[in-house]
């Protein structure tokens, strides 16, 4: 029997671009889903981006305008934690900030009811480190979806040191529920996604400040000679060069290696304020 058919209640804390993708795919696969966001301004732009993202679905195709209302009718949005109270299973997807996530596992974990799997969207920090921060470590488990999360099939599923073979399978279970594939990963800085990912981003930023070649000329290689839909710098865009940097400081310091050392010119951006098309600016230029 799969264990996740008991879960029909989900809980996602944090209503970014992640958390209202997280929110949407469980409430397109027939979950109750309460999105708890302490911004009126998120929320109201995550119910906005689900509304869009069902549409363009509805376009293609792919989803019925009956099924759009439903999956609307059954996604929540709510300002208190106290409203998690009742969920079966929560996904964190706050900022990417381990003293923030800590914090709010503690917070969870005195919340959510006996038995609830509390699972961290985050992409790169320790499991095992959050779930130091609760009563339940057997219970937390990384969930890394992958963004734009209702198009992408890949949930990196991340145990920590004290993670149960339950909470693993269920995990797993739940994320197929989902019509995702999950890769089973150890509890590493950066896991597998971005321990590759981000070397290869910093790379081609080192050599766009060195000189090796154009922005448009690094990121034609990637996309016609690799067939990626899109170069690095492109992608890091996309990312947010706030959090590329992010995530290669936690892989330097975790792994001690200095290969994993920030490029200056990032580095140089990101103090700049220059995020990628979050800002308007990055490597490229964005308009509205």
């Amino acid at each position: 029997m799969d264990p996740s058919n008991n879960i029909s209640r989900v809980g996602v804390v944090g209503a970014g671009a992640m958390g209202s993708g997280i929110a949407q795919v469980f409430a397109l696969k027939g979950f109750r889903v309460l999105l708890m966001d302490l911004s009126v301004e998120a929320l109201a732009r995550a119910r906005t981006g689900v509304e869009s993202s069902l549409g363009r679905m509805v376009r293609k195709g792919t989803v019925s305008e009956v099924d759009k209302s439903a999956t609307l009718e059954r996604l929540t949005l709510e300002r208190s934690l106290g409203a998690l109270e009742k969920v079966d299973f929560c996904v964190e997807a706050v900022i990417e900030d381990v003293d923030v996530k800590r914090s709010l596992f503690k917070d969870l974990d005195s919340l959510l009811r006996a038995g609830v799997v509390l699972a961290s969207n985050t992409s790169s920090i320790s499991i095992t480190r959050l779930a130091a921060a609760t009563t339940r470590p057997s219970l937390v488990i990384g969930m890394h979806f992958m963004n734009p999360v209702p198009l992408m099939e890949l949930v990196e599923v991340i145990r920590g040191h004290s993670t149960s073979d339950a909470t693993h399978f269920l995990t797993l279970d739940l994320v197929r529920r989902l019509g995702k594939t999950p890769v089973s990963v150890s509890d590493f800085p950066g896991f597998i996604s971005n321990r590759i990912l981000l070397p290869m981003i910093n790379e081609a930023v080192y050599s766009l400040m060195e000189g090796v070649a154009s922005r448009e000329d690094i990121d034609t290689v990637f996309r016609l000679g690799m067939h990626h839909p899109m170069g690095p710098l492109q992608l890091a865009d996309l990312i947010g060069l706030d959090v590329c940097l992010g995530i290669l400081e936690i892989l330097q310091s975790g792994l001690g290696d200095p290969k994993y050392r920030p490029c200056p010119l990032l580095r140089r951006m990101v103090d700049a304020g220059h995020l990628g098309r979050k800002s308007g600016r990055g490597f490229y230029e964005y308009g509205e």
